[in-house]
């Protein structure tokens, strides 16, 4: 196993994939924002991806950007477990079930089970929306666990 310490930060050695990388997100948020899907929802969908993938970076910075948007510690602690609560709405849950149909393409059922309920639920602007921010964390968080970035504590804890 390589040391983290001995990972290639690709972000920083190929800086012009990376702004590429950045401008094809900025892209999806701004289509989200287009079709009307507000912040914390896209916060919503980055946090579900990046924790089927694992990755803990991606977790700790939209977990921040989630509680700025003002969502709440409660509906972030179950989000894991999102289908066995009554705190999501049915958009959100279209929205979360479609992203994590988008992060695990091989799952053929789970992926038409969910476009079926996002087509009942969403509009083809949010569907599209819902699909590009999926799209977009799951290659930030390639990059982020290839290149392992690391999670430092807070301060002061």
């Amino acid at each position: 196993m390589v040391p983290a310490e001995q990972r290639v930060f690709i972000d920083k050695q190929s800086p012009k994939a990376y702004r590429a990388q950045l401008a094809a997100a900025e892209a999806a948020r701004e289509v989200a924002a287009e079709a009307g899907l507000d912040r914390r929802l896209v916060e919503l969908v980055n946090l579900r991806v990046s924790q089927i993938n694992g990755c803990a970076y991606c977790l700790h910075v939209h977990t921040r950007a989630a509680l700025r948007e003002g969502e709440t510690s409660q509906r972030l602690g179950v989000l894991p477990a999102w289908r066995d609560t009554e705190v999501f709405s049915a958009r959100e849950r279209a929205a979360l079930a479609l992203a994590e149909a988008t992060t695990t393409p091989s799952d053929a059922a789970l992926q038409e089970a969910a476009y079926g309920v996002a087509r009942e639920t969403l509009t083809e602007e949010e569907i599209s929306a819902v699909i590009w921010v999926a799209i977009a964390i799951n290659s930030f968080n390639r990059v982020s666990i290839m290149s392992k970035h690391p999670v430092r504590p807070a301060p002061g804890r």
